[in-house]
C-alpha cells in the first residue's frame, strides 16, 4: 500500500470525471490532512456545495440532518483520488477559498451497519 499522507489529491467532478481541482498536501493531524486548492475549471460551480456543507457544519450539533444533506450533495458532485491516481472509497473532505482538508478510508463505510 501507498504512503497516502503527502503529495497531490485530485478532485473530479462525479459525473465526467473532469479534474476540478488539484489538493496538494501541506501537512495535517492524524486523521486529516490539509491542502493547498490549486483550482482548475469546473470547481467555481460546485464551490457553492462546499459553502453551503461549511454552513451547516458550524451548527452540526443543533441540525446534523441537514448537514448530512448537505455533504451528500458534495459526495454526489465529486469523487477524490490519491496521489497515485485511485479513486478514495470514502472521505470527508471540507473546501474553504483555497484550503481543503479532509480524512479519508481505503474501505467504504457500511451504512447499514452504521
Amino acid at each position: 500500500m501507498s504512503d497516502h499522507h503527502g503529495g497531490t489529491w485530485r478532485l473530479h467532478r462525479r459525473d465526467d470525471g473532469v479534474v476540478l481541482a488539484d489538493l496538494v498536501v501541506t501537512g495535517g493531524d492524524f486523521p486529516w490532512l490539509n491542502a493547498r486548492v490549486d483550482p482548475r475549471e469546473g470547481l467555481a460551480e460546485i464551490q457553492p456545495l462546499f459553502a453551503a456543507e461549511l454552513r451547516l457544519l458550524d451548527g452540526i450539533d443543533e441540525d446534523v440532518e441537514s448537514w448530512e444533506h448537505a455533504y451528500e450533495a458534495v459526495r454526489n458532485a465529486v469523487t477524490l483520488q490519491y496521489p497515485d491516481g485511485q479513486e478514495v472509497p470514502e472521505f470527508l473532505l471540507h473546501i474553504d477559498g483555497n484550503k481543503a482538508w479532509w480524512r479519508w478510508s481505503d474501505e467504504p463505510f457500511d451504512e447499514q451497519n452504521a
